[in-house]
């Protein structure tokens, strides 16, 4: 058998099936097929109910977080709204009932009768309650009135909402700027709201009116919101989990049905394959093979009775028949060990290899046969048939396409396997190649991996262009 570099995790095959196999080219390296672990088929496996119901909840927890994060934003942005509304018709009320009976004309002129009048009433009816600062503008951004007195005289620029509030004569609120210098002296830790309003002296002069409200009425509002939110939203999804679940759990169980039927169909259709390919088997070997032997003695004796009567000619015509018919025959019985090897169930093993091996004979291709010799493998029916399937699959390869002349077959069995090598002296191929494009219509490379992978064996290949090919299966022992 080969000798030739080995994977540092493949083990190397026993000695003796090693004995007698010719050795490819030194280029030649294993190339792992299947390295023993079962691939078993996705559509086949069994339905793992409790991972379904995890993944469900899981979805239905995301689906919460997205909602309460979307929420938040939402009722947030509706809170700020409704409490800017709450603030603009607070000051509304404030400039209506306390502020403006008390603007007078002297507050232009900086009156200190007119500030201790107006700051009075400021911080007995509108500090406090949620407003934290009052000022009062004139329209050129000159500061008349404000409760902090440190700017009280100071002059700054209106913006473009607080001149159009003194054209529309219209209520305005927003979220306070604290880096303007008007509010240089309010906390920069603090978020405000600002609202205000057109108020007019006597005299019929326009004044800004300015409120400083605390945004704590927009976080009390956002919380309130979203309790609400919250409650109905998490309460609503999880009846909605509650009502689906029932549903969901009948259609799983429907679904696992059906699978178990698919598998049991499967599994009917594979016997049913059996018993059908048994059938064809027996019908051709009792019926045509049997018949076609008849014909053959038939032949041959008919060949016989011609020569003794002196008919040379015919003789021979009736022996290249009966030669034809005797060659019909082998076809047949070798077709018949592929459709069907009846020495496998009956004889074991290493008879239906034997069996195998003629039927490569047949083709003028040298077989040497390395098998147990007390003829017992220690494998189940099921490694059984995998080594056949490989073996056969591997017997074609080489029978059809590596023109070959000597094929060695292996069969060892040790304490915790079985390993079967194959090895032969034909043209061999580029195996990575094969395996990344396979040529149109050959599939033995992946249908042999399936096979041994889908059993839990290991299989190996070592091959290259002008060196031969050499199989190894490993099939764990029961």
């Amino acid at each position: 058998m080969t000798t030739g570099s080995h994977d540092a995790d493949t083990p190397a095959p026993p000695a003796d099936a090693e004995a007698s196999i010719a050795e490819p080219a030194p280029a030649s390296e294993w190339i792992v097929l299947s390295d023993g672990r079962p691939r078993p088929d996705r559509a086949s496996r069994p339905l793992k109910m409790g991972r379904i119901y995890a993944q469900l909840i899981a979805s239905a927890l995301v689906v919460l977080v997205v909602i309460a994060v979307g929420g938040g934003y939402a009722s947030r942005s509706v809170a700020e709204r409704e409490a800017i509304n709450d603030a603009t018709r607070t000051t509304d009320l404030l400039a209506q009932w306390a502020i403006a009976p008390v603007i007078v004309d002297a507050l232009l002129t900086g009156s200190p009768a007119a500030l201790a009048t107006l700051d009075e009433a400021v911080r007995a009816r509108v500090l406090g309650s949620g407003v934290i600062r009052v000022k009062v503008w004139t329209p050129d951004g000159l500061i008349v009135y404000s409760d902090e007195p440190r700017i009280i005289g100071s002059t700054f620029p209106l913006g473009e909402e607080e001149r159009d509030v003194l054209v529309t004569h219209t209520t305005h609120a927003e979220v306070s700027d604290l880096s303007k210098p008007e509010n240089r002296y309010e906390r920069a830790d603090t978020t405000l709201l600002e609202v205000y309003r057109p108020v007019w002296t006597p005299a019929g002069k326009p004044l800004l009116f300015e409120t400083y409200l605390s945004y704590d009425s927009v976080t009390a509002r956002t919380g309130a919101l979203w309790s609400g939110f919250a409650g109905i939203t998490v309460t609503s999804l999880l009846l909605l989990l509650v009502l689906i679940l029932p549903i969901l759990w009948r259609l799983l169980d429907r679904v696992k049905a059906v699978q178990d039927q698919r598998v049991a169909l499967l599994e009917h259709a594979v016997d049913a394959s059996a018993d059908e390919r048994r059938r064809i088997a027996g019908t051709l070997h009792d019926g045509v093979v049997q018949e076609l032997a008849a014909a053959s003695f038939a032949v041959s004796g008919a060949a016989e009775r011609a020569e003794r009567d002196g008919e040379h000619d015919l003789s021979v015509l009736l022996r290249s028949v009966a030669s034809a018919v005797r060659g019909t025959i082998g076809s047949l019985r070798t077709l018949l060990v592929d459709i069907y090897p009846p020495s496998l169930r009956s004889a074991g093993l290493v008879a239906a290899l034997d069996d195998l091996a003629g039927t490569v004979r047949t083709r003028d291709i040298e077989v040497g046969l390395q098998m147990p010799a007390d003829g017992h493998t220690g494998l189940d029916e099921e490694g059984e048939r995998l080594v056949y399937r490989v073996a056969q699959e591997t017997m074609r390869n080489v029978a059809r396409h590596a023109a070959a002349t000597r094929v060695e077959i292996a069969l060892v069995v040790g304490v915790h396997d079985v390993v079967m090598t194959i090895a032969d002296d034909g043209q061999g191929f580029d195996v990575i190649g094969t395996l990344a494009h396979p040529p149109e219509g050959h599939f033995g490379l992946q249908v042999l991996s399936e096979l041994a992978a889908q059993s839990g064996a290991a299989l190996h290949v070592m091959s290259a262009p002008g060196s031969g090919t050499t199989w190894r299966l490993t099939v764990p022992r029961p």
